[in-house]
């Protein structure tokens, strides 16, 4: 059995992609994987670093809205279908999974010209145009919210590394907390922008770090690689503020905290539900406000507080994420919540999609 990933572009594509080919991997050691992508992209070095065959196809950008630039994106794809055809082809690939982004559209194309079963995963809950076009033709729709908008869809929430997905953050919460040089026993509030970090919450954290202290909060914060670290002048007896520039273990960040203030993207709110970890989402202002829509049904279920980019001041922080990180009840309640609502399976419920469209396909 052979399967063709198509998610490249950006981490929230590529790295369900690659849960998925982890997940396929353990149910059979033997299943060919090869991921679609483009040279642009982060997957040149993501999936050769995770073992995995990467098939390079040239990259035609889709516009997120119907643009006169649409006119012009089927003759720019020719070539880039054509190209995904011949991977299909020498691959004899038994099923194609899109997960949005450049390199989708060209694999959904090529494999509904060769006849190839398609998966359509779907991580945000507003879809992106490649895979509108997909779900037309898809043997299966899997997506993340309970209520998309995609004809046929199955919720299954998003695959995730198994790191995040098998975590059991109090018993790995003494080992986290050594990890990052934290205090075993304050309350604790992680930080982060996304793998780039962001301008908005550093500033607004870096300016709140003092009275959070005071009020016996710790903080570890991820600025980003390219932005400054921050001067730290941490005074004897006070909760320590941590900042790094990156987390490369973010299972024991979540591990370590009691709630994160963070962006919305939909890996971002899949991982803190699947884990159970409450947080206060502040969606980029920026796009077409997917980022909103992911966090509003954790956010309803109790796991979370949503807070608009504009509104996000150090005076927010101290009237609504401090009472919070200060009541260990509503933690608990807020933890819980936010687990209910998250999904750990949905690597193994990929699978089952993946081998009932190879199973339809072979028996029809």
């Amino acid at each position: 059995m052979h399967v063709v990933l198509a998610g490249g572009g950006t981490a929230g594509h590529i790295e369900p992609a690659l849960a998925l080919a982890d997940a396929l991997r353990r149910q059979d050691p033997t299943v060919g994987i090869t991921a679609l992508g483009t040279e642009r992209g982060l997957e040149t070095r993501l999936v050769p670093e995770r073992g995995y065959e990467l098939g390079l196809i040239p990259a035609v950008p889709l516009p997120r809205k119907p643009t006169p630039e649409l006119i012009t994106v089927p003759g720019r794809l020719r070539g880039t279908i054509k190209a995904a055809e011949q991977i299909l082809e020498r691959t004899k690939a038994d099923c194609v999974v899109g997960f949005g982004g450049y390199v989708a559209l060209p694999g959904y194309l090529a494999a509904k010209r060769l006849g190839v079963p398609i998966i359509v995963h779907e991580a945000n809950a507003r879809p992106g145009l490649a895979n509108k076009i997909g779900s037309r033709y898809a043997a299966g729709v899997a997506v993340s919210t309970p209520d998309s908008k995609l004809r046929n869809a199955r919720y299954v929430g998003i695959p995730l590394r198994r790191t995040i997905a098998t975590l059991d953050r109090a018993a790995a919460r003494p080992e986290a907390r050594a990890y990052f040089g934290l205090d075993q026993n304050l309350p604790t509030l992680l930080v982060s922008g996304g793998s780039q970090g962001a301008r908005r919450l550093n500033e607004v954290i870096q300016a709140v770090v003092p009275f959070l202290q005071r009020a016996g909060i710790q903080i570890l914060h991820a600025v980003g690689p390219k932005n400054d670290l921050p001067h730290v002048d941490n005074m004897p007896g006070m909760p320590p503020y941590i900042p790094v520039p990156y987390v490369d273990r973010m299972d024991l960040a979540y591990a370590a905290a009691d709630m994160m203030l963070c962006r919305a993207g939909a890996m971002t709110v899949a991982e803190l539900s699947a884990v159970g970890l409450p947080a206060a989402y502040v969606p980029l202002p920026i796009g077409n406000g997917e980022q909103r829509l992911n966090a509003q049904p954790v956010v309803k279920a109790g796991g979370g507080l949503l807070v608009d980019d504009a509104e996000l001041t150090p005076e927010w922080v101290q009237q609504h994420v401090l009472p919070v990180l200060a009541d260990q009840h509503r933690l608990y309640e807020m933890s819980r919540a936010a687990s209910e609502f998250g999904r750990r399976d949905a690597d193994d419920l990929l699978v089952g999609m993946v081998y009932e469209a190879i199973a339809a396909k072979r028996a029809g």
